[in-house]
C-alpha cells in the first residue's frame, strides 16, 4: 500500500485518538484499546515507511497514549505492587530471548567445567584455588563435607553473602556495556567454577548429597545470576542493535530495562543469603525437607521469571511492535 493511502485510511482515526489526549474524562481500558491499535498502525508504518513523517507521527501517537494511560502510575499508592505484578514481568517477557541466551550460555560453561573436572582432577584447584580444594577434602574426611557453610557466624555470614550475591549481579549486568562480552564473561566465570565444583563432588562420591545442600540456597542464587546475565545481555544488545533508534536512544531503554531487572532480583538474593547463612548449614535435616525448599524454589523461579510474564502478555495482547512501543515510552 502506497503511504498516501495509508494516512488516507487511517487519518479520520488518528484525529480521533489524538482528540483522546485533550480530555481526561475517557475511560482507561478504552485508551488501552487505542493505544493497541496505534501501534498496530506504527508496526505497519515502521515496516513499509520507516523515515517518513508519519512514523514520527504515529511514534508520538502512541507516546501520548502510553501517557494518557500511566499517567498517574508514579504517584499511585499501588506503584510498587504494580512493578512487581505488572511492569517487572513485562520487562522479563520482552527480554525472553537474552535471558534464554544467558541460560544456555551459563549451562554451557558448566558443562565445560564438569567435563574438564572429569579428564583433570586437579582443575578445581585452578578455578577455586589450592586452599579451597585442600580445606574441603579435609572436611570430606571428616565426614562433614559441607562444613565450609557452619564456619562463619549466621547474620555476619548473612550480610557478606547478600550484598556480595547483589554486586555479582550487578557487576554481570554492567558490564553488558561492553556489546554483551563483559557478561557473557561473567556467565563463563560463573558456569565453569559450577561445574568444577559440583562434579569434584562426584569425584569422591557425594554428588547427591551435595546437591541436596548446594541447591538449598543455590536454585535462587544461580537463577538470579543467570537472570542478571540476561538482563546485561539486554543493555548490551541495545547498543548492538538500535533499531530505528539512535545508539544512545536505544542504549538508554535497554539499560533501563535491564536495571529494573536487577532490582528485580534483590529479593530473591535476599532469600538466597537466608537460606544460605540459616538453613543450608542444617546439614542433617531429613532429605525431603531439602527437596521441598529446593523444589519449591525452582517452581518460584520457573513461575514468576518464565510462565507468568508469557501469561501477562497474551492477556495484554500485546506482539513484537507493541513492545517495542512499550520499551520506547518507559524511557
Amino acid at each position: 500500500m502506497k503511504e498516501t493511502a495509508f494516512i488516507k485510511r487511517n487519518l479520520q482515526r488518528w484525529e480521533e485518538f489524538e482528540s483522546t489526549l485533550q480530555t481526561d474524562k475517557v475511560h482507561p481500558d478504552v485508551v488501552a484499546d487505542l493505544f493497541i491499535k496505534v501501534t498496530d498502525d506504527l508496526a505497519y508504518s515502521r515496516t513499509y515507511y520507516p523515515d517518513s513523517n508519519t512514523t514520527q507521527y504515529l511514534n508520538f501517537l502512541a507516546a501520548g497514549l502510553h501517557q494518557s494511560i500511566y499517567r498517574n502510575r508514579k504517584e499511585s499508592s499501588n506503584r510498587i505492587i504494580t512493578f512487581w505484578t505488572l511492569e517487572l514481568p513485562l520487562i522479563l517477557y520482552f527480554a525472553r530471548k537474552e535471558l534464554t541466551l544467558a541460560m544456555l550460555i551459563f549451562v554451557f560453561f558448566m558443562v565445560v567445567g564438569a567435563v574438564s573436572t572429569h579428564f583433570d582432577h586437579d582443575f578445581p584447584r585452578l578455578i577455586m584455588g589450592d586452599g579451597y580444594v585442600n580445606m574441603t577434602i579435609a572436611n570430606i574426611k571428616k565426614n562433614d563435607p559441607m562444613a565450609v557453610y557452619k564456619q562463619m557466624e549466621q547474620t555476619n555470614m548473612f550480610f557478606y553473602i547478600t550484598i556480595n550475591n547483589v554486586m555479582v549481579s550487578f557487576y554481570t549486568f554492567a558490564s553488558g556495556i561492553f556489546t554483551s562480552l563483559g557478561t557473557s564473561w561473567h556467565l563463563f566465570r560463573n558456569g565453569i567454577m559450577l561445574g568444577a565444583f559440583q562434579y569434584f563432588f562426584q569425584l569422591h562420591g557425594l554428588l547427591w548429597d551435595s546437591f541436596l545442600v548446594i541447591w538449598i540456597h543455590g536454585t535462587l542464587e544461580i537463577s538470579a545470576i543467570v537472570i542478571a546475565g540476561g538482563a546485561g545481555f539486554t543493555m548490551g544488545n541495545s547498543i548492538l542493535f538500535p533499531a530505528t533508534y539512535s545508539r544512545l536512544q536505544s542504549f538508554m531503554m535497554g539499560a533501563k530495562r535491564g536495571l529494573k531487572i536487577i532490582i528485580g532480583l534483590v529479593p530473591i538474593f535476599i532469600v538466597a543469603g537466608f537460606l544460605e547463612s540459616f538453613v543450608t548449614r542444617l546439614t542433617e535435616m531429613p532429605t525431603f525437607m531439602k527437596l521441598l525448599i529446593i523444589l519449591g524454589s525452582a517452581s518460584f523461579i520457573i513461575w514468576y521469571f518464565v510462565i507468568y510474564p508469557l501469561i501477562l502478555s497474551r492477556k495484554l495482547n500485546y506482539n513484537k511492535e507493541q513492545e517495542t512501543a512499550y520499551a520506547h515510552q518507559e524511557n
